[in-house]
């Protein structure tokens, strides 16, 4: 049996010459991450209406979860546009609820088409009466309902209850290629799911400093870029090798900037693969203050390889918040897992916090690691995430 799913897009609504070209991305995005359900999507004014076998509809709602663009979405009734129709799809919704548990409820009417014979009020009034007559166990609460029934009168009539919240933001493609620096913490993942929030593709770069590190923590890096893939759609990998430019740093440069002059080099090395892959901007986890790496100072001097724009979506946020977001996304499980990450392990006791920046990016460039770090990029590892493997991983058949 076919189902409905009535979707609400958001920011999208507020593009105007461009609509047309944000709303086709959407639709291909649904299409894509929906591909071999059969489904189709009608779009309409401020609605797209999703057609799709039922015994897909698990598949289906997590498509929406996770797909940028869409502000909210509902199963719901589609009826032809008359009042005894609309009537009892209200109250199949109102059934429903009620086998929930609910008690208290209210009906919304937004009437677009308005040769219908009766006006919003009205009609909510008519469906709540008629609900109400169906439920004698329900009473009416408009402004602490346990549910809503909504009724939209437009090109048809579609009735539905409870609306579930969709990732906002823009679709995947609207924006420019993000290369994001992945390390195995909790902010990384999180600063790459708020990117494909604003529509940018995403590629990944993981440096991986082995013995040092161990083949656990590019596992965990890998576990979270199929995380991150659920919500851009797909993504690569790059596993970049860099203990020879750590071993270098750790001989030659002061230990207290050892931090700084290793965030350099990661930083020169995304740049070069940047312009390689075709990325417009380099993605951080970054968060103003959170740690000594993080001052505004330092910053600056990290970023100061880098011919490309840096972008820190969590710069103004706190771990507790992040820590919230990466839970909620379903990152937080294997960002916590025991295995470090090459940056904590050659972490300098006493690190800098406030350093001239001439002074260090003199003796960052005194270091002369463009060979070692072009060496590494030669010998990294590719890992390219479909979204038929973001299904797989989530227990989904492709």
């Amino acid at each position: 049996m076919e189902i409905l799913y009535l979707i609400k897009p958001g920011e999208i609504l507020l593009k105007k010459e461009n609509q047309k070209e944000f709303t086709r991305r959407l639709v291909q995005q649904l299409h894509k991450r929906l591909s071999g359900t059969g489904c189709r999507i009608e779009e309409y004014p401020g609605r797209f209406f999703l057609f799709i076998e039922e015994q897909y509809a698990e598949r289906a709602e997590f498509v929406l979860k996770r797909c940028p663009g869409l502000n909210g979405w509902s199963r719901a009734f589609m009826c032809p546009k008359t009042i005894e129709a609309i009537l009892e799809a209200a109250a199949s919704i109102a059934a429903k609820a009620v086998a929930a548990g609910n008690a208290r409820f209210k009906v919304e009417t937004r009437r677009s088409d308005k040769s219908f014979p009766l006006g919003s009020y009205a009609m909510s009034a008519k469906a709540g009466e008629f609900i109400l007559e169906r439920f004698s166990s329900l009473a009416v609460d408009v402004h602490e309902p346990d549910f809503v029934v909504t009724i939209e009168i437009r090109e048809r009539a579609y009735v539905y209850g409870h609306t579930e919240s969709g990732p906002r933001g823009l679709p995947s493609g609207t924006s420019g290629k993000g290369l994001l620096l992945l390390s195995g913490g909790i902010d990384s993942p999180v600063a790459g799911y708020m990117m494909a929030k604003r529509g940018a593709p995403l590629e990944c770069v993981y440096f991986h400093a082995y013995p040092y590190t161990s083949m656990e923590a590019q596992k965990k890096v890998e576990s979270l870029a199929v995380k991150i893939a659920a919500w851009c759609g797909s993504l690569r990998l790059w596993v970049v090798p860099f203990t020879d430019v750590q071993i270098h740093i750790k001989k030659l440069a002061s230990e207290d900037a050892t931090t700084i002059m290793l965030r350099s080099a990661m930083m020169e090395a995304a740049d070069i693969l940047a312009f390689r892959i075709g990325a417009d901007a380099i993605i951080t986890g970054e968060s103003l203050g959170q740690v000594a790496s993080q001052t505004a100072e330092n910053m600056a001097i990290t970023e100061a390889p880098s011919h490309h724009p840096v972008f820190r979506p969590l710069i103004g946020i706190d771990k507790e918040e992040t820590t919230i977001m990466a839970k909620r996304i379903g990152t937080y499980e294997i960002s916590i897992l025991p295995y470090e990450d090459c940056c904590v392990l050659f972490s300098p006791k006493h690190p800098l916090l406030k350093p001239s920046f001439k002074e260090q990016t003199k003796a960052y460039n005194d270091l002369r690691l463009t060979a070692l770090i072009e060496e590494g990029l030669a010998k990294a590892e590719r890992f390219v995430y479909k979204y038929k493997d973001v299904l797989e991983a989530f227990g989904f058949s492709p």
